[in-house]
């Protein structure tokens, strides 16, 4: 039982770390799930699935950035207005779903709401990523 707590929470930071190496954390809040290896191979490497949760005050927005792998998300709570590319910007709400190819640009990512927003994110990754984000450079 103690050998499955220190693997779960060993997962739980190694999420947090992959996810807050290179993220700004001035717009959100970021809380770590899982982080779980995956027996089946993306692009001939071995892969992990990392899930966490984002939550975003009235007026918050995130910093645009790009992922290793795909994305998968589900809005729980609130508005969300996401963008990629140069696709115009959808405003989603509770219950909503979305998807981001590998390596899109994540250009809009706020709350579109009065209340606190939260949405449950997964990204598969290759397990030797430093991080799942990787930030936009400023131009």
């Amino acid at each position: 039982m103690v050998r499955s707590l220190a693997i779960a929470a060993g997962f739980c930071l190694g999420a947090a770390a992959l996810f807050a190496a290179h993220h700004d954390h001035k717009g959100e809040s970021v809380r770590p799930i899982a982080a779980r290896d995956i027996s089946e191979k993306v692009d001939g490497k071995e892969t992990k699935a990392t899930t966490v949760e984002v939550t975003f005050e009235p007026g918050q927005t995130g910093e645009p950035h790009r992922h290793p792998g795909p994305a998968f998300g589900y809005v729980l709570e609130g508005e969300y207005e996401w963008g990629i590319d140069d696709q115009p910007s959808k405003v989603l709400k509770a219950g909503e779903t979305f998807y981001e190819p590998a390596g899109c640009l994540h250009r809009v990512s706020k709350n579109a709401g009065k209340g606190k927003t939260r949405v449950l994110a997964w990204v598969l990754h290759p397990r030797d990523a430093k991080s799942i984000v990787i930030p936009e450079p400023k131009k």
